[in-house]
């Protein structure tokens, strides 16, 4: 919506005096007047296009038997063995908690984008189109530090939400928040964009798009668009004292959300490239200092400031040092360390870009090669212990029992993945993977990651059936890491 703005002035019919009168005042600066608007920007197609491709997820996770002290009925004994209770002096009671979100169709074939906080440890998860139609989702791959997660349904011609630029998003520009919050599916608000490149330590990545389009719980993992119904950002989260909307709600740029995307198809894990710095805020620095009694003039206050340069870095080796100041990478203007952080998620370790900082106030620019978190430019291969295909929980007591065991993980679902291709089925009992005991999924995972990071990149199970027989798998993960 454009305002059009007019400075009119008027001279008809004026005496000498007025006339000079009048001169002066066209000498002076004159009084800016903002027209009103001619009309409203239409909404509703954007609205009735973004909640097709808007899905609602649930998930289930089954966290560990307790064992309860409850006293026994009478009828316990009764229908104790017809109900699985077997009739012991306690009662195991599975713990099953529920939750829910909203996620994203970026693709007709099933891919669907949420926060990883929402499939984070899901034993199911379960997909709800707006034409409520339900399929199981699986992970495809997930990513922490920018709370991004890749699921796919099994399923075709999905109404995929056509994807925006963030990049091209201005300060006041109309946009739509789409999702389930308090379980209100397909559920729509609208608002503005408040800011950007908005910084909350909350993530790894910081570079969040503010905005005042109410985002409650529920929303985590739904669409922010703009007025052309094109998805410019995944809801993450909102700001508030009471846990509903207050105000201020916060979502991951659409530039961060493409690369991420296509790093998990592509790689299972995000490929983060690191320029090699310790930094922050310019204005911070200045700040500081000013708290201390220092006056800083760095020719600018804007930027991100060098406060440490590790040596075996890339900004190293390409020649910054402390006190530099980073105002620009590949010629994008940088004025704060989200915005530098924006930059580089775009980019792969091996990327070069060109940097330019001052030094002394005098402008510089160099190229350098980026790195990734091991400090080298190869690209990192992974397979998320989530996109394995199985779902594992410790072996119930009364299993452990008559199988003689100390411990172990039950198989209690298999979908598509690598552990289904090694011939791995539902009730196997995992025991040791490459020759460690395993008896918490979080143990599990942790080899899993080991194995990611290693030359072999294969999991080596030994397994037991509910019959007792043994059992091994080989889980190829992939070609060696590049």
């Amino acid at each position: 919506m454009r305002l059009n703005i007019a400075a009119h002035v008027a001279c008809i019919g004026l005496s000498v005096a007025a006339l000079f009168a009048g001169i002066n005042a066209l000498n002076a600066k004159a009084p800016v007047q903002v027209s009103a608007p001619t009309g409203l920007v239409d909404l509703t197609g954007a609205a009735e296009s973004a909640v097709n491709s808007v899905v609602y997820i649930k998930v289930t996770q089954n966290a560990q038997p307790q064992q309860s002290a409850m006293p026994r009925s009478p009828w316990d004994d009764f229908f104790g063995d017809f109900f699985g209770n077997g009739g012991g002096g306690s009662q195991q009671r599975q713990q099953v908690r529920k939750g829910s979100g909203s996620g994203v169709i970026i693709s007709s074939d099933g891919y669907i984008v949420t926060n990883n906080h929402v499939v984070a440890n899901a034993d199911e998860i379960m997909v709800k189109l707006n034409d409520n139609r339900e399929f199981k989702g699986r992970i495809i791959g997930t990513d922490k530090n920018s709370d991004l997660a890749l699921i796919k349904i099994e399923t075709n011609n999905l109404p995929a939400i056509p994807i925006g630029d963030s990049d091209k998003l201005k300060i006041g520009e109309w946009v739509l928040a789409v999702g389930n919050p308090f379980n209100l599916t397909s559920t729509v608000t609208a608002g503005i964009v408040s800011a950007k490149a908005r910084s909350l330590y909350a993530n790894g990545v910081e570079s969040f798009i503010q905005t005042d389009a109410a985002i409650n719980q529920g929303n985590s993992g739904g669409a922010l668009v703009n007025a052309k119904g094109e998805l410019v950002g995944i809801n993450a989260m909102l700001y508030s004292q009471t846990g509903s909307y207050s105000g201020y709600g916060f979502a991951i740029p659409t530039t961060i959300m493409n690369k991420v995307v296509s790093d998990l198809k592509k790689y299972g894990t995000v490929q983060r490239a690191i320029i090699g710095i310790v930094g922050g805020d310019v204005t911070d620095y200045i700040d500081r200092e000013k708290d201390n009694g220092k006056d800083i003039d760095l020719g600018t206050n804007e930027g991100v400031y060098v406060n440490e340069v590790p040596a075996d870095g890339a900004a190293a080796e390409a020649g910054l040092e402390k006190g530099d100041v980073i105002t620009a990478v590949d010629g994008v203007k940088v004025t704060k360390m989200a915005e530098l952080q924006e930059e580089l998620i775009k980019h792969k370790p091996g990327d070069k870009v060109s940097v330019t900082f001052l030094r002394n106030k005098k402008s510089i620019t160099k190229s350098l090669t980026l790195r990734n978190e091991q400090g080298t430019t190869d690209k990192v291969t992974e397979v998320d212990p989530n996109s394995l295909g199985v779902v594992l929980k410790p072996v119930p007591a009364e299993m452990k029992r008559e199988l003689a065991l100390n411990g172990g993980l039950l198989v209690s679902a298999v979908t598509n993945g690598k552990m289904k291709d090694a011939g791995v089925t539902k009730g196997v009992i995992i025991l040791e993977v490459n020759n460690k005991k395993v008896n918490t999924v979080d143990e599990f995972h942790e080899i899993v990651k080991a194995a990611n990071m290693s030359t072999d990149r294969v999991l080596l199970i030994r397994a037991k059936s509910q019959s007792g027989r043994n059992l091994a798998y080989a889980v190829e993960l992939g070609d060696a890491k590049k």
